[in-house]
């Protein structure tokens, strides 16, 4: 949802951020940002889940914002964008703290000339720090995303008697072919293993692709 609110756009998003939805993100909030004068403030308090994709179309996007003299700001967010924000401390990025003035940002007091020359010359190293920040997001999220996989992998091998490569192919073949997000399927997968069974599509998307991978070329 999208609504005008003085010289900046109000974005509500809501649902799951991440490689499937990232493209759809980003054209929404650069809509948004090109019709405010001041830049888009942001409601991800309905927001469920956001990998690392998410969080790269808001720095981006960021970026853009920052370049045109505007600013994309986080008004409010769900427990789940706190800990990315958190663990990848990103959140000062999105506030109202600092304001951008042709491209570079100063926060909101004077400086002198020198304070200022030093900023501008500094202002591809803040670009060089973006690009860190985005490579620790991504392997400190894979990080909390693979053991489950991996896990899941180990059941596909054990139940099938498949070689590691073929048991990530089975998973990703039922999470596109379900319409199910990867990490989902997987964490379903283990806990069927002592819990209750995965649901019955799911467990006949991941039979019918475990038996084509079994079959002789």
């Amino acid at each position: 949802m999208t609504r005008p609110a003085g010289g900046r756009t109000v974005v509500a998003v809501s649902g799951e951020i991440d490689i499937d939805t990232e493209q759809t993100l980003q054209r929404a909030l650069g809509l948004a940002l090109a019709r405010s004068s001041e830049g888009v403030d942001l409601d991800l308090a309905g927001v469920g889940f956001c990998d690392c994709s998410g969080l790269n179309v808001l720095l981006r996007v960021r970026r853009i914002a920052v370049a045109n003299g505007k600013t994309l700001a986080v008004r409010s967010a769900s427990p789940g964008i706190e800990r990315l924000f958190a663990l990848t401390d990103t959140s000062s990025l999105f506030t109202h703290a600092c304001t951008p003035v042709n491209g570079v940002v100063h926060h909101r007091h004077e400086h002198s000339a020198t304070t200022h020359g030093l900023m501008t010359e500094n202002n591809g190293l803040d670009d060089d720090t973006e690009e860190l920040r985005i490579e620790v997001a991504q392997l400190k999220r894979a990080m909390l995303t693979r053991p489950v996989i991996d896990l899941a992998r180990g059941v596909l091998m054990a139940s099938f008697g498949l070689s590691p490569d073929d048991a990530w192919s089975v998973l990703v073949d039922a999470s596109q072919h379900t319409n199910t997000k990867l990490h989902t399927l997987a964490e379903e997968l283990v806990d069927s293993v002592n819990g209750p069974p995965l649901p019955e599509h799911l467990q006949q998307q991941i039979s019918t692709a475990a038996t084509e991978l079994s079959r002789p070329a």
